[in-house]
């Protein structure tokens, strides 16, 4: 698993309702079944993705994200995840909204757009920046709002969303102690655990 799902792993408490929101082929929810005795459901859109996910047996919900998750009732699931999936959405502040709706709990995961790298790549090579977090060119990338550390806490604030943990990563490493040390600027990946005031 990529490092922001195994992360995302330890925030999930076992026997819970977990819904995972973009979920791919469905290998977070699949590991967090068999090793978390988790029960819910994946929602994807991509139907290549779709039949691997059911090849793992995860019951999963054909849908776009675009069109809100008003098909699931308030507080139906324990935990709502959504890795690496909110900067594809058209409206991450109303999919926030939602997440929060129809889970007592949020685990968000992005790419940091302000990480270093990504600075370097745009203020010297004039370029769009590519890399284990940002893997696809500007033409093709289905990230649409990208966003830094500093713009998401400061949506959680406007929107009354009490951020309970906040882990900061390389591509590959959990929590390094330099990364903490300016976590906007050395972060390329963010994980958030998110609840409403």
């Amino acid at each position: 698993m990529r490092i922001d799902q195994q992360v995302a792993e330890s925030l999930i408490r076992p026997g819970t309702r977990v819904l995972d929101l973009g979920c791919g082929d469905g290998e977070l929810l699949a590991h967090l079944k068999a090793t978390h005795g988790v029960s819910g459901y994946g929602v994807e859109i991509d139907p290549d993705k779709i039949t691997q996910a059911i090849g793992r047996g995860i019951d999963i919900i054909e849908h776009d994200l675009n069109q809100g998750l008003s098909g699931f009732p308030d507080h139906s699931f324990d935990y709502a995840i959504m890795a690496q999936a909110i900067q594809a959405v058209d409206d991450p502040r109303a999919m926030l909204i939602d997440l929060l709706r129809v889970a007592d709990t949020a685990v968000v995961t992005f790419p940091n757009f302000a990480h270093i790298k990504n600075r370097i790549d745009l203020g010297v090579f004039g370029q769009m920046p590519m890399s284990k977090s940002l893997p696809h060119a500007w033409f093709n990338t289905p990230n649409i709002h990208l966003c830094t550390i500093k713009d998401f806490e400061r949506l959680c604030a406007e929107l009354g969303i009490r951020v309970i943990q906040r882990i900061v990563t390389t591509s590959t490493e959990k929590d390094p102690w330099w990364v903490k040390l300016a976590p906007n600027l050395t972060a390329a990946l963010v994980i958030y655990q998110l609840k409403l005031k």
